[in-house]
């Protein structure tokens, strides 16, 4: 574990308040075979329904678990990533972009893709 106390639950920066986040409407569904814009071969076909968990990372922290166990309810933890900073945006814990927070309405955040990352695989 790391001594570093850059990332200690302490924060004199207040949080960006939600008001002051980007607006954003859905994104186009995937074309498909009624529509002739399909540019996914056939034999994706197969896979189309199996589920994936995409996941949005604001930012990450590390602490002792002593710092850990005084967290309580209003306790703010600092993140590694300043306000503004993109997103990472993983796929089956895979990072295959990044992007904005953005507002869908009221009550729900969305992502927006500024960014995909190339993948090291080969092949």
């Amino acid at each position: 574990m790391s001594s570093d106390n850059s990332n200690s639950p302490e924060t004199t920066t207040p949080p960006r308040a939600l008001a002051e986040l980007p607006l954003a409407t859905p994104a186009p569904r995937a074309a498909t075979e009624d529509h002739p814009s399909s540019r996914a071969p056939r034999d994706l076909e197969a896979v189309y329904d199996i589920p994936v968990l995409v996941s949005a990372v604001l930012g990450r922290s590390t602490m002792q678990v002593s710092q850990l166990l005084k967290l309580g309810r209003g306790a703010v933890v600092e993140l590694d990533r300043k306000v503004g900073d993109p997103i990472d945006i993983f796929v089956n814990n895979r990072l295959i972009a990044r992007g904005e927070v953005v507002m869908i309405d009221e009550t729900k955040l969305g992502i927006t893709m500024t960014e995909i990352v190339k993948s090291d695989r080969g092949g």
